[in-house]
């Protein structure tokens, strides 16, 4: 069976953050994506250190989905570099586990 997993991000702001995650959302790349707004930033770029105003997104799918999230992420993500990284969760509520399997078409033949 697979597995449950995070992948966190930041966007530049909330409005770019529902845009894609509905996006993966709708494409059942992922079950869900939280948009937090409000996150101030300090980070090093280009041998600067910048500050900034970002949106966290935590983006709920499954370990078969590791790849092809990452990359429609990068696609459509208006950074450079974004952020992706993977967490992997320790376990899952078995409901919460059938939900996000079922949100994003586990089981269900290719095509």
């Amino acid at each position: 069976m697979d597995t449950a997993l995070l992948l966190y991000t930041t966007f530049p702001d909330e409005a770019v953050g529902l845009e894609i995650g509905e996006s993966l959302v709708r494409e059942r790349l992922a079950a869900c994506v939280n948009i937090i707004p409000g996150m101030r930033s300090v980070y090093a770029w280009n041998g600067a250190v910048e500050r900034g105003a970002e949106a966290v997104g935590i983006i709920k799918t499954r370990g078969g989905l590791r790849e092809a999230v990452a990359a429609a992420l990068k696609a459509r993500h208006p950074y450079e570099t974004p952020i992706i990284l993977f967490l992997s969760p320790s376990g899952a509520d078995a409901a919460t586990l059938s939900w996000l399997l079922a949100e994003t078409g586990a089981g269900e033949p290719a095509g």
